[in-house]
């Protein structure tokens, strides 16, 4: 049957080949509900566009047949047709899978069970007292519902409240207790929705029913821990910090956030009840689908952010829609992060930089002014001198070293991943001392002396080319306790992949491999 699928795919990208060509490969993954698919035709003397055929039937039939026979799903798949009409197709289960994007190539997953920790477990927890009143809290939404009422001309129907045994039950229910304002809050109304339509009550959001808050809690568990979007994205992925710093743990997602708003866009506020060092138990913070770099801090309490509310309708920060009453002034944590080059000023709150196209050799010495620069990227910029980095707390870091050394980077505690091209050979010696270092791209840099890698204990994620790998491998060097692997480059095929990945520890003799002729 896989026979009779692949004949199927080769006949389809045979048809669909433009003129004059001489190749095609193209490589996916198939399975878990979903397809996609990558490469495409080779034209000589042009530079051919990524002219994919529509495929998407065949690859789930291609997923259905091997999960048949093998077991597997997904499968990743990569097929080779030529103008003759000779196609060749293999299949593997996904622990070995095309990466696209920077430096391309194919990745090799050995431990598909770890997951890098998150830096917010790391941190010290929070021992300060709420700041929530619930008596201040309840009066102060009472005054914010009658100004509210002013403005509209009308009171807003709310939902009747629940009782203290309702938020004793969901307390039990969701494993923690709720702080004590918002507790008050849900003894006034059961939320702000009647039916589909919300009043959008708290920071513009609608705020949850106390039946919806415990589902979101126990129903959707997935979100309290960050999601993982696969070793390409992860390896030198940053969890920035709040402003104010070290109020919220560095996670995209934590059990002791509990959601009790949403913008119904994938966003929440949530009440954190396990803060960092300096946070406050019952604090306010926005998390959710546009909060993968980390979430914001929103304010102490639900009660202080109820007094902002009152304070922003006696300023006349508000905007009137026909019944609906939107608030102005939404906290601002400032510039977390910039996409082009370095300013002039260089705000302080900035975490992450990535400086594109620069001309000439960047000085990075003007980011010394962000104390809290967590992600640093030269993408195709290049710097002579990491100096300035070693005193900031940065944790990825992307480069192209003109001529410089990597001694800055000795003993950098906070450096958890580099992506590393150079313009001259370059000594690994100096990461060997930084302790926390679990990522490392050098495709794009050579290095004399490869065997300096496998006294690197604590590195998780490993990418180099062909040969470096070759060379790696032939001297017995290969860091121990890797989780996945890259083979970097844009020529390299799945049997490529496959013969790493068997060399460094994962059996692919089972890999399924088609060959046929039109």
């Amino acid at each position: 049957m896989i026979e009779q699928t692949a004949r199927g795919m080769a006949e389809q990208i045979v048809t669909h080949a433009p003129k004059g060509w001489a190749r095609a490969v193209i490589s996916g993954r198939a399975g878990g509900g979903g397809s996609g698919m990558t490469g495409g035709y080779t034209v000589p003397g042009t530079r051919a566009p990524m002219r994919l055929p529509e495929m998407h039937s065949r690859l789930m039939r291609l997923a259905e047949v091997i999960r048949e026979e093998r077991g597997w799903d997904p499968v990743s798949w990569e097929i080779d047709c030529r103008p003759s009409g000779e196609y060749r197709l293999v299949t593997f289960r996904d622990a070995v899978g095309r990466v696209t994007g920077h430096g391309g190539g194919y990745e090799v997953v050995l431990d598909p069970d770890y997951r890098l920790p998150q830096p917010g477990l790391r941190q010290q927890a929070g021992t300060a007292a709420p700041a929530g009143d619930p008596e201040l809290a309840a009066t102060r939404f009472r005054a914010y519902l009658e100004r509210r009422a002013a403005i509209l001309g009308h009171a807003e129907e709310l939902p009747t409240p629940v009782t203290v045994a309702a938020l004793d039950e969901a307390e039990r229910r969701i494993g923690r207790p709720l702080p004590a304002d918002l507790r008050a809050l849900y003894l006034i109304a059961d939320g702000d929705g009647i039916g589909y339509r919300h009043r959008c009550l708290i920071e513009n959001n609608a705020w949850l029913s106390l039946e919806s808050l415990v589902a979101e809690y126990t129903d959707r568990r997935e979100w309290q821990d960050r999601p993982w979007f696969g070793w390409d994205l992860e390896w030198d992925a940053v969890v920035f910090d709040t402003t104010p710093g070290d109020t919220v743990r560095r996670c995209g997602g934590h059990p002791g956030w509990i959601r009790f708003a949403t913008s119904e866009d994938g966003n929440y506020l949530a009440v954190d009840m396990d803060p960092a060092r300096d946070g406050r138990p019952g604090q306010v913070i926005a998390t959710g689908r546009d909060y993968d770099d980390g979430p914001v801090y929103v304010a102490d309490s639900i009660t202080s952010l109820l007094q902002r509310h009152l304070d922003l309708l006696e300023q006349g920060s508000y905007e009137k829609y026909d019944d609906y009453i939107s608030l102005r002034g939404a906290c601002d944590v400032g510039t977390r992060q910039i996409i082009g080059g370095i300013p002039d000023e260089v705000p302080p709150t900035l975490q992450a930089i990535h400086i594109n196209d620069a001309t000439g050799i960047v000085d990075l010495s003007p980011l010394t002014a962000a104390p809290g620069l967590r992600r640093l990227h030269l993408n195709r910029s290049t710097t002579a001198d990491l100096t300035p980095v070693r005193d900031l707390p940065v944790e990825s870091l992307r480069v192209t070293l003109d001529g410089g050394a990597l001694t800055p980077l000795a003993g950098h505690r906070h450096l958890a991943s580099l992506d590393l091209n150079a313009t001259a050979p370059v000594d690994l010696t100096p990461l060997r001392t930084a302790p926390n270092l679990h990522g490392l791209d050098l495709s794009g840099a050579e290095i004399p002396d490869l065997t300096a890698l496998a006294g690197l204990a604590n590195l998780r994620y490993l990418a180099l080319a062909r040969q470096q790998w070759a060379t790696l491998l032939d001297h017995g060097s290969v860091p121990p306790g890797l989780a996945a692997v890259r083979l970097a480059g844009g020529d390299v095929t799945f049997d490529d992949a496959l013969a790493l990945a068997s060399r460094v520890g994962l059996d692919t003799g089972d890999a399924l491999r088609v060959t046929g002729s039109l």
